[in-house]
């Protein structure tokens, strides 16, 4: 390989890049405002849940309990409704996701020590954070019904609150959240954005770039030239690997500075791990800029394989752990996937090459195995 045919043919494509504005905007501020639209518009965080209550007691018992969820962060209180029709309305019309029924003689069982009964009506038109919703309700109801039966035991009693509630309660459970303790989704958002972008951005790039060399014929250039194919493709691929460089930079500055999110491991370790992933996205681009011939087939082809499996495959919204066994089996065959293990590990968890080279040697042999099988089907010979 003859590293001056190679530099030059990289020179070539450089300048190329830079002559067209639109394609050195998808190079530079797409990838970085991707990032910015997705962080903010992205968010798997259930609070200020809009709620109603229809209070058929009105006693100070009714009260106390709707209280507990007016007070709460979850919840964001719309106001009493006269009826439970009115409140159904409300739920239809989208204007509250939870309202609850509190029963007439509410108050009256209570003080009886007798059961009462409260209806929680929850919007399931995303089942995710209706269960969400229904753990919040549940968590709420338990400790204001164990305040309740510890009151009445400790006035029957006379014994302090504090004792009756500890006997009452045996097992006092505590529970801590490793790696990501305020449970905010953008912790866990922002790294797997840096996996989709990047599993996006360098190989629509590379598809493009190939295949506007067929598009208008400057290939036949290359098809009478003495550059071989490997030194053809080397040079092609080099500017549009250290653009995507420049971006693992950036997007790693958003994560860290614009959305706070801390990196507990290595640069050391992540940077390189991450340009392997890079070289395996840009093997994508490379195999579809091989097959299809014209701009928009390479932006159609290279959408459908790279969103599908950075969206569904990879754990960024949908662990893998919850997916079917096909889709699993899918999961396992995308680059994505392996990715996500890595950066999630990097950033939250501080882990390095002990704990992630499984992943790590996975990606380097799918980089390979797309570079030796788009080399393969590169031709220097026209097809007629």
């Amino acid at each position: 390989m003859n590293l001056k045919r190679v530099a030059a043919i990289a020179s070539k494509e450089w300048r190329e890049i830079l002559r067209d504005r639109l394609f050195f905007s998808l190079a530079f501020v797409v990838p970085a405002l991707l990032m910015v639209l997705f962080g903010y518009g992205l968010s798997l965080d259930v609070e200020n849940i809009p709620f109603a209550v229809v209070d058929q007691d009105r006693s100070a018992a009714s009260r106390d309990y709707a209280y507990r969820f007016i007070d709460s962060r979850y919840f964001s209180f719309r106001g009493y409704a006269a009826n439970q029709r009115d409140a159904e309305r409300a739920l239809a019309a989208g204007d509250v996701r939870v309202v609850l029924v509190i029963p007439p003689r509410f108050g009256q069982r209570l003080a009886q020590g007798r059961e009462a009964g409260i209806q929680t009506l929850v919007d399931g038109t995303f089942p995710s954070r209706a269960m969400t919703t229904k753990g919040y309700v549940t968590a709420i109801n338990a400790a204001f019904s164990l305040a309740s039966v510890t009151q009445a035991v400790s006035r029957v009693t006379g014994m302090p609150p504090d004792d009756v509630a500890a006997q009452l309660t045996p097992i006092a459970l505590e529970t801590r959240y490793l790696y990501n303790q305020s449970v905010t989704s953008i912790w866990s958002l922002a790294p797997k954005l840096i996996m989709v972008i990047l599993m996006l951005s360098p190989p629509f790039l590379t598809a493009l770039g190939v295949v506007r060399e067929k598009e208008n014929g400057s290939i036949f250039n290359i098809y009478a030239s003495n550059v071989s194919r490997g030194e053809f493709l080397a040079g092609k691929l080099l500017p549009y690997v250290a653009i995507s460089s420049v971006n693992i930079l950036v997007l790693w500055l958003l994560a860290t500075l614009l959305y706070g999110v801390p990196f507990k491991g290595s640069l050391l370790f992540f940077l390189p791990a991450t340009l392997v992933y890079v070289l395996c996205t840009t093997g994508i681009g490379l195999l579809v800029s091989v097959l299809v011939r014209t701009q928009v087939a390479a932006m159609i082809v290279t959408m459908v394989a790279t969103m599908i499996p950075a969206v569904l495959y990879s754990g960024l919204i949908i662990p893998i752990v919850s997916l079917g066994p096909g889709a699993r089996q899918v999961a396992e065959l995308m680059p994505a996937m392996y990715y996500t293990d890595i950066v999630v590990g990097c950033f939250l968890k501080g882990v390095g090459l002990q704990s992630l080279w499984r992943p790590l040697l996975v990606l380097s042999l799918y980089a390979c195995l797309l570079f030796a099988v788009g080399y393969a089907l590169f031709s220097k010979r026209p097809k007629t």
